[in-house]
């Protein structure tokens, strides 16, 4: 609602929070304030931005690959620690082929309806969705 009054983006989670937590092994909000709080004053010095803009796009390419790499980890790591049984399996396999098969062939999408079109054009979105339909609709354990 802030967001939305001072004409910003929205507040959002995003996936790489989780490999910079694994990468340094800091998870507290109150450092994430402080960096912030730090990142803000270093914006507002030129010869900061002077210095980051000079940093070659191999090294951010690098840091990069390794933090999208413990994200995958750390969803392996997540899964590693489920007891899967057949059914957690169908729903996980059929969600990654999905999920990839969006990713890998994006004209799958082709003759779609828009919002359909828009709604399962990111494999994320795809096997996320298919994995919460499954999950539903498969008949499971009752607790």
């Amino acid at each position: 609602m802030l967001a939305a009054l001072f004409n910003s983006f929205p507040s959002t989670t995003f996936a790489q929070n989780n490999g910079v937590i694994q990468l340094t092994g800091v998870g507290s909000r109150y450092i994430g304030l402080f960096v912030g709080g730090i990142l803000i004053l270093l914006g507002l010095c030129p010869i900061v931005g002077g210095v980051v803009q000079s940093m070659p796009q191999s090294v951010l390419g690098g840091a990069t690959i390794i933090m999208f790499g413990t994200v995958a980890v750390s969803g392996i790591k997540i899964l590693a620690g489920v007891h899967m049984d057949r059914r957690s399996s169908t729903i996980a396999a059929i969600s990654f082929g999905l999920g990839l098969g969006v990713t890998f062939v994006p004209d799958i999408m082709q003759g779609m309806p828009p919002l359909i079109k828009d709604t399962l054009s990111s494999g994320i979105a795809t096997g996320g969705l298919c994995a919460l339909l499954l999950n539903t609709i498969l008949p499971g354990k009752t607790a």
